[in-house]
């Protein structure tokens, strides 16, 4: 981070952009694209931007197809500029389904969906630093965040984003049951301690982890919220509510709903669309001089 004239920050030039949960709405992914600089023609994303996509491109939507062959595209001819991470719908696709969903995505968009599994172009966790800020902070990005219990018994408490994105990573093909194990949104009432990072639930398993215990990084996620956006409330989230309410801080405009922990923030911005988009929503932003990528400190 350089310095210019009386010993002001120069922002670092190169952008990161996370977007939440897409759900199948092709349009609403190329407005927020073009948005952020992609061209209005081609779509192709500018130089100094890379995208991170926390999961959940499809179902509940119009055009999960679409947006499988949109992502396809960007994968395919800017590898190094879009991260994709899976997310519980697209796990239905790589995995025995374990829930019912009515409706199904194309057998060739199952098929693109496995191939990035396979090929590395689709993993569970990312890390970004955002250098715009004083302090450098790093957050870890996965589908729906890593609770207390899972940092515990599978990342082994390491305080760095950037490792807890490598070890997350390192699970596939060794023990994709810790991924991939669900909580309450599977089960009801029965939580589990270390649900994985691709089900975590916001308000009942994810934030009420922490409250405890203090952040080792601060964390992005999407698959759900701990703000009911339609209802206009908070989500009961285990007698903890108002506490968790009391320290989140709401962006209507972004979707965006931020926690502040001891230690660092969890930032969740699924913006919870349906079968019709919920407008307003955008991306979260940071510039960065670390590239972020699957493992390492760059692509």
């Amino acid at each position: 981070m350089g310095l210019t004239g009386a010993g002001s920050v120069v922002p670092p030039a190169h952008r990161v952009a996370v977007i939440g949960d897409i759900s199948g709405h092709l349009d609403e992914l190329r407005a927020e694209l073009r948005r952020l600089g992609a061209d209005g023609e081609t779509g192709r994303l500018p130089a100094d931007l890379t995208v991170i996509q926390v999961g959940d491109l499809i179902h509940r939507g119009p055009a999960s197809d679409a947006v499988v062959a949109l992502v396809d595209g960007y994968l395919t001819d800017q590898p190094t500029q879009w991260i994709q991470l899976v997310g519980n719908h697209e796990a239905h696709y790589l995995r025995d389904p374990v829930f019912h969903w009515p409706e199904r995505i194309s057998a060739r968009s199952g098929d693109t969906l496995r191939r990035w599994w396979a090929e590395g172009q689709m993993r569970v966790a990312t890390w970004v630093r955002d250098d715009s800020r004083n302090n450098g902070e790093s957050f870890l990005v996965t589908h729906a965040g890593v609770t207390a219990g899972f940092w515990r018994t599978a990342l082994t408490v390491t305080s760095s984003a950037e490792q807890a994105a490598i070890r997350i990573n390192a699970l596939i093909g060794a023990n994709e049951g810790a991924l991939f194990r669900a909580g309450t949104l599977l089960h009801g009432r029965r939580r589990a301690r270390s649900v994985g990072p691709v089900w975590a639930d916001t308000a009942t398993e994810l934030l009420p982890s922490w409250l405890a215990t203090t952040l080792p990084f601060s964390q992005i996620h999407g698959h759900d919220t701990i703000f009911d956006w339609k209802r206009r409330r908070f989500r009961t989230a285990n007698g903890a509510a108002a506490d968790l309410a009391r320290l989140t801080v709401l962006d209507e405009e972004a979707k965006h709903e931020t926690t502040v922990l001891p230690g660092g923030r969890i930032i969740g911005i699924d913006p919870c669309h349906d079968s019709q988009p919920r407008r307003p929503w955008r991306a979260w932003e940071i510039r960065t001089q670390a590239v972020p990528g699957f493992g390492g400190s760059g692509i």
